[in-house]
């Protein structure tokens, strides 16, 4: 089987898309990545070296969700349709809406990783306001989700979301994102610190709420503070033990979780959660505020706080740091649950299976 995948570079689609396309690789599945978003650099394609006969083709074409991206949209489209038409592949594997609509015969799914208007939903408690560029933003998601022979989901919670902004797709799946186990240092000596990771400029993340509030530990926030195309920062300032990190290639963000006792999974909003997933593999003891995703993910193990309150996660995050038993006992659980239930294998194996029904035209 030859598959078509699209992918971005800016955020967790670049995470799922590594190890998703290196899991289909070794199994023998051909496969054409196409980048959007920028160009990736050298450090963060490294991972392609071991995979042979992968065809990777990366462009810097705006995203869906970039303002101003319409002119971007239309000209990536008639590239994947060109693109398509030369590789011939038997299946598309769409990391963005706006692609399900694309003019080719070819069957495709469509993966809702995240979108404006439920994310704008939970920042700012409604919808977004009416403007021509959220009628286009919704108009493109739309007609994707319907080009799409199955729609999926990484959580059943976000694919209710799509059910209530844009109606119920005629075929929907969920499946759960997946790491590789052994791409994680789950038994270094940990430091009694906290770590979290994300996009400082995303008041999604929830970052600033680490900083509401003094910790009596080191905190280390790692993740780009400023937003593609902007021309200032988050501008968020260090408080007490705090120290920004800044963006950080993979190997030394592997290194990051390797040595922190504690993760602070401080979002909002969140479709799924592949920071916290990586952190888990880690074993560190999971901090996480109280969202039906992760409750959905992790059910009973971590230590949750109330979403967007500075005093309840500072007292989750003095319980697990002053208690070394409570904190060896949260990372165990986390880090069990996280191979029971996350593998990039079982991921893999889920698509896969995908893949060939829809490509034999099964329903499901």
């Amino acid at each position: 089987m030859h598959v078509l995948i699209t992918a971005d570079t800016v955020g967790g689609v670049w995470t799922s898309a590594r190890e998703l396309v290196t899991g289909l690789i070794r199994r023998g599945v051909r496969v054409t990545l196409v980048s959007m978003g920028a160009i990736p650099s050298a450090g963060e394609t490294a991972w392609m070296e071991s995979l042979s006969g992968l065809d990777y083709r990366p462009t810097a074409f705006r995203l869906e969700w970039m303002q101003d991206a319409e002119t971007d949209i239309e000209q990536s489209s008639r590239y994947l349709e060109n693109l398509v038409r030369e590789v011939r592949p038997d299946l598309l594997h769409l990391n963005q809406y706006c692609y399900g609509s694309l003019d080719v015969s070819v069957p495709r799914i469509v993966v809702a990783h995240s979108d404006v208007v439920s994310w704008w939903a939970a920042v700012h408690g409604h919808e977004p306001p009416d403007s021509s560029w959220i009628d286009w933003y919704r108009d493109i998601v739309l007609r994707g989700l319907r080009g799409g022979d199955v729609v999926v989901a990484p959580s059943h919670w976000m694919l209710k979301q799509i059910q209530k902004y844009y109606g119920n797709p005629e075929r929907a799946s969920v499946i759960h994102n997946g790491c590789d186990p052994g791409c994680f240092d789950a038994k270094s000596a940990k430091e009694n610190c906290v770590l979290a990771v994300g996009r400082a400029w995303d008041p999604a993340k929830g970052i600033a709420t680490l900083l509401e509030r003094e910790h009596a530990v080191p905190v280390w926030i790692a993740g780009p503070d400023q937003e593609p195309g902007a021309n200032a920062s988050a501008g968020l300032a260090t408080v007490g033990q705090v120290a920004f990190l800044g963006h950080q290639r993979r190997s030394r963000l592997l290194s990051l979780f390797a040595r922190a006792g504690t993760y602070a999974a401080t979002s909002i909003y969140e479709p799924f959660g592949l920071a916290p997933l990586e952190a888990a593999f880690s074993r560190c003891a999971l901090v996480a505020s109280d969202l039906p995703t992760f409750h959905e993910v992790w059910g009973d193990a971590p230590e949750y706080f109330r979403a967007g309150d500075a005093d309840d996660l500072a007292r989750a995050i003095r319980l697990v740091t002053e208690d070394k038993a409570v904190r060896g006992r949260i990372a165990e659980r986390v880090y069990e649950r996280a191979q029971e239930k996350y593998s990039a294998e079982r991921m893999v194996n889920d698509y896969e299976a995908l893949y060939h029904a829809v490509a034999a035209g099964v329903k499901v």
